[in-house]
C-alpha cells in the first residue's frame, strides 16, 4: 500500500527514543521527512543519519517543547527548513510509578506541561498552516491509562485522558479544512519506558518489593494478547495515521494495548 507520505514534512516530539525513534524512522521509510524534536542534540542527529539510511530524511531540532514558545519555534523551523508541514506526531511524554500521596505539586504540574500545554501550543500553531495548504494529520500519543485510569500515576492519567479531549476538540475545529486530529492510545510497551534502567519495570518491583522479572510478567498477564507491544507496532498504526488511506479517520483515539482496556471506545 502506498501511504502517500513520499517528501511529506512530518514532526515527531520526544523522537530520540523509544515510540518516537520509532515513528520516525517508519515515516523515513516511507520517504518522508522526520523533523526530530527533542531536548538533546546528539541522539537527534544520530537519528537524522538513520533516517536518510532508511530512505528517507532527517532533520533535527533541538529544544525543550514545554517553553511557552515552542510550538511556534517547531512550526517556524519546519515551514523555513521545507517550506511545508504535513504532519505532527505529538509523542514526548513521561510517566513514574508514584502513589498519590507520593505526588508533588510539581509532579503534578511537569506531566500537565508535557502531556496537555505543550501539544496544545503545537497543535495551535501547527494546524492553521496545514489548514492552508488543505491537508494535514496530527497525530497525539495518548495512553491506555487515559481510558482507564491507574492509581499508581494519578497525574499521568488524568493528563492523558486531558490530552484525548483535547485531540477530539482540534478534529471538531480542524476536519473540515483538511486537518484530521486523532489519538493513538498504547497499552504496556517493551521500549525504553518500562524496560531501561530506572524505568517503570525497576520502579514498580521497588514499590511491591518483587524483581523486574516479575513485575514485567505480571503486567503482561493482564494483555489479553498476553505480552507487551513493542515501539515499531505502535509506530505502525501512527504512521498509517499521518497517511493519505486515512483519509476518513478524524477524532479517533485508537486503542493500541493489546485489548487491555476492556471497554468499546
Amino acid at each position: 500500500m502506498d501511504l502517500g507520505l513520499r517528501d511529506r514534512a512530518c514532526v515527531v516530539t520526544g523522537a530520540s527514543g523509544g515510540i518516537g525513534r520509532a515513528t520516525a524512522l517508519a515515516l523515513a521509510a516511507e520517504g518522508a521527512t522526520a523533523v526530530l524534536v527533542g531536548r538533546r542534540r546528539e541522539p537527534l542527529e544520530e537519528l537524522a543519519r538513520a533516517c536518510s539510511e532508511a530512505g528517507g530524511r532527517g532533520e533535527s531540532l533541538a529544544l525543550d517543547i514545554t517553553a511557552p514558545d515552542a510550538g511556534a519555534r517547531v512550526v517556524d523551523a519546519c515551514l523555513s527548513r521545507l517550506g511545508r508541514i504535513d504532519a505532527l506526531v505529538n509523542n514526548a511524554g513521561t510517566s513514574a510509578v508514584r502513589s498519590v500521596d507520593e505526588l508533588t505539586d510539581e509532579e503534578w504540574q511537569t506531566q500537565w506541561d508535557l502531556h496537555v500545554m505543550a501539544p496544545m501550543r503545537l497543535m495551535r500553531a501547527a494546524a492553521p498552516a496545514m489548514a492552508e495548504r488543505g491537508w494535514g494529520r496530527i497525530v497525539n500519543v495518548c495512553s491506555s491509562s487515559g481510558k482507564r485510569p491507574s492509581s499508581t500515576n494519578m497525574a499521568y492519567s488524568v493528563t492523558k485522558a486531558a490530552e484525548l479531549s483535547l485531540s477530539r476538540s482540534f478534529a471538531d475545529l480542524y476536519a473540515g479544512r483538511g486537518v484530521l486530529v486523532n489519538a493513538v492510545a498504547p497499552g504496556p510497551i517493551g521500549g525504553d519506558l518500562w524496560l531501561a534502567p530506572g524505568g517503570l519495570a525497576d520502579q514498580g518491583a521497588r514499590a511491591r518489593g518483587v524483581t523486574r522479572e516479575e513485575v514485567l510478567e505480571s503486567t503482561a498477564s493482564r494483555v489479553p494478547i498476553g505480552r507487551l507491544g513493542t515501539e515499531e507496532e505502535i509506530a505502525a498504526v501512527i504512521v498509517f495515521l499521518c497517511s493519505e488511506p486515512a483519509s476518513n479517520v478524524a477524532g479517533a483515539a485508537w486503542s493500541v494495548d493489546g485489548g487491555s482496556v476492556p471497554v468499546i471506545i
